[in-house]
């Protein structure tokens, strides 16, 4: 059986008016609105952060389906047989990319040509940023991120390396493709949507896809991603807002997932845990960096809920570092179209706390 990827339509009825219909018109009412509901296409999404944006982008059409549900991760999820299910049911399947999403490599390839698979990693505007080698523990020249604006993005579009005067945006702006490989991230940074011009980039395409593959909903489409982008537009005010009393003190992060969120918005990340969570480090790397914590003066390392946090208590203990959580790929929110503004709110809020504290 196929599984419903749409709400039911909900109908307010007013009472006395429902009574005088005639009892044959109240089915045909009924199937008339479900009719409308089965009109909307069988989209799938790889995890959260996108499922947010293609949700409130489908508003009143339909409901995308997700495969990395609940605290799970992309970077050490296998796909189930319902995912499965649901892929070979889609007409329009979302995901990053393989750099990311390594599990879903493969299937995406053996779906039928009648599905339209959309990898947003490849967006026209996007800022994608080098993948990180060793822990980015280098000092950082943040002077350029105080001026950073959407028009700094829109001109930055498609960089391949840091403009924002990072001294590690030049040191790791080569990798070559055993590098990559054995990261399983490729080329750049995977986190896009940790950055809302990103997530203004994904959104676009994902209304093109979608008027694409059903243009009797085109109008919707269009009016729901006008509302997102200019939401988008606010929430990136909003953060640069919150974190700017913060910005120049340095932390630490479980993993260097964050990159993107930094470049946007002049934070200082001293340095990661590990470099990719699928990797956890050794008792050497750990001895290292709870030395580097000290020395460039961490003021918080930051855990996320699906790791291990005992790696981060070992890192503080004996400093004056606090700890907190943040949480990049939404594990521990409900999945829907406010996801994603909840999602950058924490970043921003949880840093601000921690570091407003320390």
């Amino acid at each position: 059986m196929k599984r419903a990827l749409w709400p039911l339509k909900t109908w307010a009825f007013n009472i006395p008016a429902v009574l005088s219909i005639p009892a044959l018109a109240v089915p045909a009412l009924l199937v008339a609105g479900s009719m409308r509901a089965a009109d909307a296409p069988a989209v799938v999404t790889s995890i959260k952060p996108i499922h947010s944006l293609v949700s409130a982008i489908m508003q009143g059409v339909g409901e995308p389906e997700l495969i990395v549900d609940g605290a799970a991760s992309p970077h050490t999820y296998s796909l189930k047989p319902s995912n499965a299910r649901a892929l070979q049911e889609a007409k329009v399947v979302f995901w990053t990319g393989p750099g990311l999403e390594a599990f879903l490599e493969k299937p995406l390839e053996a779906l039928g040509s009648d599905a339209s698979v959309v990898a947003l990693d490849n967006a026209p505007g996007l800022v994608k940023l080098p993948f990180r080698e060793g822990g980015a523990f280098e000092a950082h020249d943040d002077g350029d991120h105080e001026n950073a604006s959407a028009d700094d993005h829109e001109h930055e579009a498609a960089v391949t390396g840091h403009e924002d005067g990072h001294e590690h945006g030049e040191k790791h702006a080569h990798h070559d493709d055993h590098e990559a490989h054995e990261h399983g991230h490729g080329a750049f940074d995977t986190h896009l949507w940790l950055d809302p011009m990103n997530a203004k980039a994904m959104a676009a395409v994902i209304t093109t896809t979608l008027v694409a593959a059903d243009p009797a909903n085109a109008l919707t489409y269009q009016a729901n991603a006008k509302a997102l982008d200019d939401k988008l537009t606010a929430l990136d005010k909003e953060i640069a807002a919150t974190v700017a009393p913060v910005k120049d003190k340095p932390f630490v992060v479980f993993h260097d997932a964050y990159q993107y969120f930094e470049h946007r918005y002049g934070i200082r990340v001293a340095g990661s845990i590990t470099v990719s969570p699928e990797t956890i480090p050794g008792a050497e790397r750990v001895s290292e960096i709870h030395r580097k914590v000290g020395e460039l003066g961490a003021t918080c390392v930051f855990a996320e809920p699906q790791f291990e946090p005992r790696l981060v208590n070992v890192v503080i203990e004996g400093t004056s570092a606090r700890s907190g959580v943040l949480d990049p790929e939404a594990a521990t929110l409900k999945a829907g179209p406010d996801l994603y503004f909840t999602l950058m709110r924490g970043i921003a809020e949880s840093m601000k706390a921690c570091l407003s504290s320390a």
